[in-house]
C-alpha cells in the first residue's frame, strides 16, 4: 500500500472558506470506490492504531465572517491550517484508525458572554476587548446581571456573586487566563456550531472508506465555566466545595489507549493548548512515557490575534515548547507517517 494517498477528485482549497452542504451519498460512493482502489482496509484491522483528534475546527473559529476567526498574525492562519489539515487526512486516510471531533457548544447566558456581567450603568461589557479581573468583580466594575443569575437557580444573588467571586480567584489561583468576555459564539443550533464543511466532507469520506464512525465530543454548555479543554473545565469547584463540572476522563482514557494521537484545530492560544496541557497532566499521573505517542500539527493551528494589546501568539508558542520539553513531537503535517519520530505503522 503507498505510503501517501492521492488527493480525492472533488478536493479544493478553494473552498474551505465556504459553507455548502456536503453531497454525502454522492461521498459514499466516491469513499467506496477510492477504498478499492488504493486496497484500503477497514479501520478495525489497523495494528498501529492512530487517533486524529481535532479541537473545535467550526466555522465560528475558522472563516472570516463568523465570530471568533483566529486568523493568528498572517489574518489567514485557520483557513491556511484547514487547507492542509484536509490535505493530511486525505493522504493519510489508510492509516488514521479514528478521527475525534470537539465542537465548543454554547448558549447566550454563559460566564463569558457579555449579557452575563453588568456595570453601574446597566451596560454589558464589550466583547472580545474586554477581560475582567478579580479587583473587577472586588471593586464592583463588573457584576453578575441579577436577571441572568434567575435563571442560574442559585440560592441568591449574592450567592451569584460570591461564586464570581470564587471563580476569579480560582482561574488567579490556578495560572488561568483573566476571564475574557467573548463575543457569542458556537451557538449550539447555529451555524457557527458546525464544522467546517471542508473538514466535515473529509471525515465523513474517511468514516465511509475506514468504515469506522467519526466521534464527535461536544464542550463548553456549562454557563458556570470557561471550557477550552475538552478534557477539563477551568473552575470545576463552587464555593462550598461543590462540583460545577468534572473531568472528560473518559475521553482521556479513550485517547490513551490508541498507539499514537495526532493533534489539531483551534485555537492554538487557547483551546488546543488547555487539552493538551490537560492530556499531558493525565499521562503524567498515568505513564510519563506515554508523551512519546502525542503528536501536535503544528502548522495545522494558530492562536488568537484580536489586536496588537490581544496577541496570544507568544503564549502559544510557549505552551508548545513546554509540550516538546515534556516528550510531546511538533510535527508538520507534510511529514510523511512514516517519518514521525518513533511511529511505527
Amino acid at each position: 500500500m503507498k505510503q501517501s494517498l492521492p488527493l480525492p477528485y472533488f478536493f479544493s482549497t478553494n473552498k474551505i472558506e465556504q459553507v455548502w452542504p456536503v453531497p454525502y451519498q454522492q461521498r459514499a460512493i466516491d469513499a467506496r470506490i477510492f477504498a478499492q482502489q488504493y486496497q484500503i482496509k477497514p479501520a478495525l484491522q489497523d495494528k498501529t492504531r492512530i487517533a486524529l483528534l481535532l479541537i473545535d475546527v467550526q466555522n465560528t473559529f475558522c472563516l472570516p465572517e463568523f465570530e471568533l476567526f483566529v486568523g493568528g498574525r498572517s489574518r489567514r492562519g485557520a483557513i491556511e491550517d484547514n487547507i492542509r489539515l484536509c490535505q493530511f487526512i486525505y493522504h493519510n486516510l489508510h492509516h488514521l484508525t479514528e478521527i475525534i471531533a470537539t465542537q465548543d457548544t454554547h448558549t447566550a447566558m454563559q460566564i463569558f458572554h457579555p449579557i452575563f456581567w453588568i456595570n453601574k450603568q446597566g451596560e454589558h461589557p464589550a466583547p472580545a476587548v474586554t477581560q475582567i479581573s478579580l479587583e473587577d468583580v472586588q471593586t464592583g466594575i463588573w457584576q453578575v446581571n441579577p436577571i441572568v443569575a434567575e435563571y442560574l437557580k442559585l440560592d441568591s444573588l449574592q450567592a451569584v456573586q460570591e461564586y464570581a467571586l470564587h471563580y476569579l480567584k480560582q482561574l488567579t489561583q490556578a495560572g488561568k487566563y483573566q476571564l475574557t468576555i467573548w463575543p457569542y459564539h458556537s451557538m449550539l443550533g447555529g451555524i457557527g456550531h458546525a464544522l467546517v464543511s471542508g473538514v466535515e466532507e473529509a471525515l465523513f469520506f474517511h468514516s465511509i472508506a475506514r468504515i469506522v464512525p467519526t466521534h464527535f465530543e461536544l464542550k463548553g454548555n456549562n454557563p458556570l465555566t470557561e471550557n477550552y479543554s475538552v478534557l477539563s473545565a477551568e473552575v470545576l469547584q463552587g464555593t462550598a466545595g461543590e462540583t460545577i463540572a468534572k473531568k472528560n476522563l473518559k475521553l482521556s482514557k479513550k485517547l490513551l489507549e490508541f498507539d499514537a494521537i495526532i493533534i489539531a484545530g483551534q485555537a492554538k492560544s487557547h483551546c488546543v493548548a488547555w487539552t493538551v496541557k490537560d492530556l499531558l497532566r493525565e499521562i503524567q499521573l498515568t505513564d510519563p512515557q506515554l508523551t512519546q505517542k502525542v503528536y501536535l500539527l503544528e502548522d495545522c493551528t494558530s492562536p488568537v490575534v484580536v489586536s496588537e494589546e490581544i496577541d496570544f501568539t507568544e503564549q502559544a508558542e510557549a505552551a508548545f515548547k513546554s509540550f516538546s520539553e515534556a516528550g510531546m513531537h511538533c510535527v508538520k503535517s507534510t511529514l510523511p507517517l512514516a517519518d514521525f519520530p518513533g511511529l511505527k505503522l
